[in-house]
Order: C-alpha cells, then structure tokens, then sequence
C-alpha cells in the first residue's frame, strides 16, 4: 500500500483559467501594443499581450449586446454603443464606466472610430446616419446624412487639419466628408462588394481600400481619383499600406516600390506592388494545410477577419474566423504569439512538456490546441480531418497521440528546445469513430486504441522519428473486444496488462503479451449502464472504472470482485483518475462537478463547483500538485492542491473574520455607528451589515441617526449598500430595513451619482416587483384593519352599558394615525341609523326593523362582552409587540393571527359587510 506518511489531499484552488474572451465582432489594439479589445457578446474584454489574462471585462448594466466600440488614439477613453442606443465612455483601466449618453440614431450604430486627437468620436449607424460627437465639451457635433443603408465603416483622416472623414456603406462606394462644412465632398467608386478596411500612407496623400470583391484600389488623395485597382483573387477584409523602404528582403522581396498587405478568406498573408498590382510574397503554410479553393473561400474557417499593423514592435497581428488572434513579427512574417479567442466543448485536456508547461486540449474540432499555461500562447495542430474526440501522453511528456471521428490515430511530438509540436506518425485501420486511447507506460512502445467499431487495437511506435516524414502506423493485432462502443482503454502502469470499458456496462482485463497478442483474462460486471472510463491504480492491483449509472467502482485485479462502490454524483461520471500515489481518486461528471475521495474511508472529502457543464477532461500533472480541468461550457480550469501554508493563510483569514466580528460587536456596544456600518460592508457580508441597520432603527431619532450615518459613507460603500438592500428586499422580514435605506438614498442622492453606481440599473430593477408586493400586501392589512375597527365599535354598542363602561378601550392608535375611515357616535346611533336606512340599498333587506339584528341572541351580552376583553388585551399585547419591532414585518402577520383569533370566540353573531356608504365615505 501507499507510504503511511503520505499527506492527503483535501482542496483545490483555481490557480488559472483558460475561458473564451472573443467570439465574433470587432477587435482593436491599443497604441502602446499591449493590449486586445475585442467584443464577446455583452462585453467588452481587455486580454494583456505579454500574459494572454483577461484584465478587464467592461459591460453595460441593462446586459445588452455591444454592437461597436472604439479606443481614443491616447488609449485613455473607450467608447462602446449596444443595443439600447446607449454610447458610454469608460475610464477601461479602472473598468468604470465615467459617462452614458443617448446615441440619439434611432436604430443601433454599427461602427465608430475617433480621430487622431482623441477628441473627436464618429458613429456609423444602422439608419444610415453618422453623427460626430465631441467627447471633451460633449455634444454633437455633426449630423452627417446621404450614406444609403448601414454605415459599416468610418474613419478619420490621419491629418486632422484637413477635418476630413470617410464611410463606406450598402452602397460599396466611399464618402469623403468635409467636417467643416458638413458636406460630402466627394464619392470613390471602385468596389462592387462591401468596402472593408481603408489604409494611408504617411503623407496622407495616398489610400488604399479593400473589399470583397476580391479587388484593392489605391487612390490618390489629392486628385480624388483611382490611381490602379489591383485584383487579389480572394475577399479582403484587411489592408496595410506599408511605410516606405520597408525592408522585406528576408522574405524574398526585393521591390522597393510601394507595398501593401493583404489578409482575406485564403487565410494567408500576402504583400503586393501597388504600382504594378504584382503579388511578390504568399505566407507559407504549414504542410498539413492548403489554401482554399475558391469555391471555399466564404467558408474557410481559417479565413482572416482583420489585418492591424504594430509598427513600434514591427508585428502584424490578424483575426481569423475561427476567433483566434496570431502575431507575426517582421520582416521573417513568422508566427509569434497566437491567442484563441473561443474554445468549442472542451472533449479532452492533458498536460504536456517536459515541467508539464504546457497543456493540449481536443476541443470539439477536428484541429488539436497546445497552450503555454504561462502566456496563454497557444499553437493550433491541424491533421485530423473531422472532431477529435480523446488524446493520451507518454511518461516524458513530449509525445503524445490523439484519435478521431475521422477514423485515425497520429501521433505527435513537441521539440524541447523551441516547444513546436508537429505530427510524426498517423494511422489509419478502425472502420468507425475511435472515442479512447492509451499510451504505454514504461516507454514509447506502442499505444492502444478503441472504436466505435467495438475493436480494440495495439499500434507499434518506431524507436525514433528521424526526419521531417509522417510514419505510417500499422496495427500488430486487432481484437474484438465488447459488443457495444469502447469508451475507454488503459494501460497498466507495467505495460503487461490492457483494460477496457464500453458501453455494454462491462469492462475486460486483457494481457499484453510480447508477441503482441491480446488475452481475456476476465470481465468486471456490476455496473447498470455504460462505462466511460477505466483507470489502473499506480501502487494496487485494483482498476477503478466511473459509469454512466453515477457510481465509481473499484475492482480486485486477482478475482475481478468489486471492492468498492462511490456514489456521489447526480449524472453519468465521465472520467476517474487516481492521485495521491493511490490512496486517492478524483472524478468528474455531467453534472460539472469535481469530486475528490478517499478510498479508505470510502468518503467525498471536496466537491470542486467550477464549471456549468460536462467536464470531460481530468488529468493529473506528473511534477507536481496540479490538476487541469476541462469542460463543455468551453472553460479549461488548471487546479492547484493548497499546501499547509496556503492552509495557514485561509485559517489566517478565518480568525482575522473572527476578530473583525468581535470588533464590530464592540462598536455596536459603544453606539459607533459609522464605523460599525463601514465594517461590517468591508466584511462584505449582507447580514451583518443588516444587523447594524437594525440596530440603528432601534434607536431613538433612528430616522436621522440612520440618514446621518449613511451620508457618511463613501461611494463605494454606498454602492455596496445599494446592491445589499435588493437582497433584503425579497424577505418580508427585512423589507422595511432595506426601504429605510433606499429612502436615505434616493431622496439625498442625484439619479446622476446612482446610476453611476456598477449595475445599478439591475439592481433599481429588482427592487420594483417586490417594493410593489409589500405595498400590496400592506394596503391588505391595513383595510383588514380598518374593517375590524368598524366591526368592534359595533360590538360595544351592542353589550350592556355598565359592562362596557367598566371595560377598557380598545387601543386604535394605529388607525387614527392612518385616519380611519368612519368613526361611531353612541349619542347620535338612531339618527345614524335612520339615515342608513334611508340612504343604503345595498345592505341586508328586512334588517333595519331590528336596530341590532345582525346579532342572533341578545341575551348574552356578558359573553360577548368577556370576549370583547379578552380581544382588547390581546390587542394591547399586540400592540407593544409592534412598537418594539418597529412595525416589522413579522409582528404585522402576528397582530393579523391575533385580530383573526380574538374574534373566533364571539358565539352566535353573523357579520354583514359593511355598508357601501360606510366603506365609501
């Protein structure tokens, strides 16, 4: 068994997070070249060169799409425009959101841009507007009309002396427009499809403009005119006129005429002569890749969407469609950095390199992913023809094989030195998708796969990969292993045994013998449903397998008996791994749950809560504590096991909680309001903030002290204040608290300074349907109330005189604060009733012959008047209970059960409604 001194493991912590940052719209590179903007649906996301980290995420409160944004040339403001037609302008480094205005286009904008002084803003409309705003002073400048249909490209003359701007719309034409005298000047006709990007030269004299119809045109400024229109063969959505004697001899061009660039559906970089529209370079592509047809061109998925020039780190960086961003770094047009903006389901995840630096994930395509977890650099892998479906790593990291829908196995090799990954060998013999692959243990020997074919088959690996050829791979033996797909295959830590799981509930324990023949030497029968993965412990003769009946089971390798049954999860458990040199396993789930337990103890120590989704990849880092994570919802999670230090930290931060509470109670004590109240939201914690305010309204002059002590807080504690009293709110216990506090709020606050405030919109939101709820309910209690005062005030005329007078009065201090709707005068009870009768119809008919009919048995006037007592004291009771609470919500239901109580004893009475000329007046 496993070293007795062996340390358990009983958490992770998220060390990184690999999530999606871009998926589809625009992208912008600051100036200083150290950051990407890019849209992913309603925000705004921020990702840092040098890291690959997302620093900020920018979002509007009402959670709308964003349609546009620009970053000002000083990389100071950003603009962004959604679907409500709201433009707001943030400080992005302090992700705060510093201005909103109305856009005042009547349908959304769907391009904008600011010119080289960060002063002015133009918005490109869908209503077929441009309006230029001046962001200093703050208002519009220009309203620019006669584009036809949806202006999807505008842009600033680099020279601002000359207030120039240009659009492009449906029309495929390009408007110059003259910002002094708000007029088009002129309109550059060349394109017959949608004009996509402009570039100038550095004396702004020249331009060039790309489309989809497969042409660029450079015009001359000066005369307004077409100089050459060069065809590209291939829709553009990207050009770069480059500054002139750019060296680009390292590529092989030699010219030193005027270039520019190219990047369109091809997905390849091109540079031409913009005199002689010759093309002198085509990128290279890898060999696994050509480029498309021109049939294909629409829908490549390596198609370039955007083509930026870096020129003070002399890169090119473009956006494909498949939402990843490359750097290419000049003059060589290599590959520098490469970032992948969206990952599909993440299918499969293993660690990777020689300090396990990086990680390569099959991610619901046919391309394979291998991302520096430092940089978040990525490396895209093509070869595979259709989704790859599982990989598997050999013991020293640098090789490793994956298998696919397309029917294949390759094999694939990183280099130490320069971490490039390429394919070195591939094989191709299963007759349907192959779902599991296992690598040998001991060394890079052979590898083994499963099919939905129902085979299992052992492929040799040569001793060495020598050169730049893809060794074929031929199967040594081919079995028919289950009679349902295989799920899953592994190899034993010795290479002598193989199991395999499937989906006909078993799973088999074959031998591997030298001649590479494979041997049943038994069947594990147990489970209810299919198997999805099987796994030999490191240290035991036992093999663990996870089913899709939400159990995980352990198994005697000697007589295949079940040793152990786990259940925990709530769907199917798709993977099962062992950790801690055994003692331990770690499953995941459909239910996006990771579960870490103890085999001894047969218990779930840590349930890790960290995706939405399936989590199909789980693997174990082979150095250290890590762990990495991947999931459908398209997120990859690298976990760390927390060590006793970080243990000592998180008990650490647990006493300093303990002191700050002991610390708020003090101050609660000494009546140190302000400073209790600013605790207690430094705790970030709604309830104990809710204490405190409860224990300023129970003070006397609470109104003011309440409204004194809130003006004092900073804003940042009053935003927190303001998202706390929306979850009060939705408890009828502590409404009357978080309408207190709203009250301090709205009435000493501008709108301005609260809608400032982050998701205040949301959260004034949320307070509505519930505010409108309580008011409802109280209107309820409060005619309840009304009605008995009517109803009890009739009683009392009704008793004996003396009997009543020795009584006491009922307490309606209450209702006359609320100004009751009728009072009773005993003096005046026969005119009163004379005029009722005469002027109500509505009542009893045959009632008004008897003054007091309503009641059956007159001769009981002590019972009723000894019920009437008991009533008014529980009444009384009630009513300090109430003064106490400050009229909370919970005394309110008890003072309605007591009213409803008090009036059950009352024998033989029938209560008529009261009559609607009471009710009414």
């Amino acid at each position: 068994m496993a070293n007795s001194n062996l340390q358990f493991k009983t958490n992770f912590a998220v060390s990184s997070k690999i999530e999606p940052f871009y998926k589809g719209g625009k992208v912008q590179i600051s100036k200083d070249e150290k950051y990407v903007f890019c849209t992913c649906g309603s925000r705004v996301n921020v990702l840092e060169i040098s890291t690959g980290k997302i620093i900020h995420s920018l979002e509007h409160d009402d959670q709308e799409d964003i349609t546009s944004f620009s970053l000002s040339c000083d990389d100071e403001l950003l603009v962004t425009a959604s679907k409500a037609l709201l433009l707001k302008q943030w400080d992005w480094k302090q992700a705060k959101c510093t201005r909103s205005w109305k856009a005042i286009h009547t349908i959304p904008v769907a391009s904008m841009t600011f010119d080289s002084t960060s002063t002015l803003l133009a918005t490109g409309g869908c209503d077929a507007t441009i309006k230029v705003w001046d962001v200093v002073k703050q208002y519009c400048t220009h309203n620019l009309k006669g584009s036809s249909g949806v202006v999807h490209l505008v842009q600033f003359h680099p020279d601002i002396s000359r207030l120039q701007l240009f659009s492009s719309s449906l029309d495929c034409s390009i408007r110059l427009w003259d910002l002094r005298s708000s007029q088009c000047i002129c309109v550059l006709q060349s394109h017959y499809s949608a004009v996509t990007s402009l570039s100038f030269s550095r004396d702004g004299d020249t331009m060039v403009s790309s489309g989809r119809d497969k042409i660029c045109t450079v015009w001359d400024l000066k005369s307004q005119q077409a100089k050459r229109t060069v065809p590209v063969y291939e829709a553009v959505e990207g050009v770069v006129l480059l500054p002139e004697k750019t060296d680009l001899s390292e590529i092989g061009v030699k010219s030193k005429n005027e270039l520019f660039v190219t990047a369109g559906s091809k997905g390849v970089l091109r540079v031409w002569e913009a005199n002689t529209a010759r093309c002198v370079y085509t990128q290279t592509l890898p060999s696994t890749l050509t480029p498309s047809s021109e049939d294909e061109d629409d829908d490549n998925p390596r198609g370039l969407m955007y083509l930026f020039h870096l020129p003070a780190s002399s890169r090119l960086a473009t956006v494909t469609a498949e939402h990843n961003i490359l750097f290419y770094q000049f003059p060589s047009l290599t590959t520098q950095q490469q970032f992948v903006g969206y990952n599909d389901e993440v299918l499969d995840v293993k660690f990777l390199g020689k300090d396990d630096s990086h990680i390569v994930v099959a991610t619901n395509s046919c391309q394979l992913k291998v991302f520096q977890l430092l940089t978040n650099s990525c490396q895209i892998l093509y070869g595979h023809t259709d989704t790859v479906l599982t990989l598997d790593v050999f013991k020293k990291g640098s090789l490793f094989a994956s298998c696919a829908k397309d029917r294949s196995v390759r094999v694939w090799q990183m280099d130490s030195d320069s971490g490039q990954v390429r394919c070195v060998a591939q094989g191709s013999s299963h007759t349907n998708a192959v779902g599991s692959i296992s690598c040998s243990r001991m060394k890079a020997s052979f590898i083994v796969t499963g099919s939905q074919d129902c085979t299992v088959k052992v492929w040799d690996l040569p001793a060495a990969f020598p050169g730049k050829e893809i060794h074929q791979l031929v199967p040594r033996t081919t079995e028919k292993a289950h009679d349902k797909d295989v799920n899953s295959v592994a190899v034993s830590p010795n290479d002598k045994l193989l199991a395999s799981g499937s989906q006909d509930r078993t799973a088999k324990l074959w031998s591997l013998s030298g001649d590479g023949q494979l041997g049943l030497l038994g069947v594990f029968r147990g489970h209810r449903r299919g198997i999805w993965s099987v796994c030999f412990s490191p240290v035991d003769q036992v093999l663990a397998t996870s089913s899709a009946d939400g159990t995980i089971k352990l198994w005697s390798l000697q007589d295949f008996s079940c040793l152990k049954t786990f259940e925990g999860h709530d769907a199917s458990v798709l993977k099962v791994i062992f950790v801690s040199r055994g003692t331990q396993l770690l499953s995941s789930g459909a239910d996006g749950l990771v579960k870490l337990w103890t085999i001894k103890t047969n218990e779930c120590v840590k349930t890790l809560d960290a995706h939405q989704d399936k989590v199909w990849g789980l693997h174990g880092s082979r150095k250290d504590d890590r762990m990495v994570t991947g999931s459908a919802d398209s997120n990859i999670t690298v976990w760390m096991d927390v060590s006793e230090v970080e243990l000592a930290e998180e008990q650490a931060k647990q006493e300093d909680q303990i002191l700050k509470h002991q610390e708020l109670s003090n101050l609660l004590h000494e009546k140190k309001y302000l400073k209790a109240l600013g605790l207690a939201i430094s705790l970030d914690q709604p309830h104990t903030v809710l204490t405190v305010v409860k224990a300023i309204r129970q003070t006397e002059d609470s109104s003011e002290l309440l409204e004194k002590t809130l003006l004092k807080l900073r804003v940042d504690q009053k935003e927190s204040l303001l998202r706390y009293c929306v979850v009060w709110n939705t408890n009828a216990r502590n409404c009357l608290d978080a309408q207190a506090v709203l009250q301090v709020l709205l009435k000493h606050l501008p709108p301005e300074e609260l809608l400032q405030y982050q998701g205040a919109r949301t959260h004034l939101e949320g307070l509505i349907p519930y505010t409108e709820r309580h008011m409802e309910r109280i209107g309820r209690l409060l005619q309840a109330s009304m009605f008995l005062n009517y109803m009890w005030q009739k009683m009392r005329v009704v008793g004996s005189s003396s009997g009543m007078e020795q009584d006491e009065e009922m307490d309606t201090t209450p209702l006359t604060q609320t100004k009751p709707l009728f009072f009773i005068d005993k003096e005046k009870e026969d005119d009163s009733r004379n005029e009722r009768g005469d002027q109500c119809d509505d009542g009893d008919s045959g009632q008004e012959e008897e003054p007091y009919s309503w009641i059956k048995n007159e001769n009981e006037p002590f019972e009723v008047s000894a019920s009437m007592k008991a009533s008014s004291k529980n009444r009384r009771k009630a009513n300090g209970k109430r003064s106490q609470e400050s009229e909370s919500e919970e005394s309110s239901e008890e003072e309605e059960m007591e009213d409803h109580h008090a009036v059950q004893p009352i024998k033989h009475v029938r209560i008529s409604p009261p009559p609607q000329c009471l009710t009414s007046s």
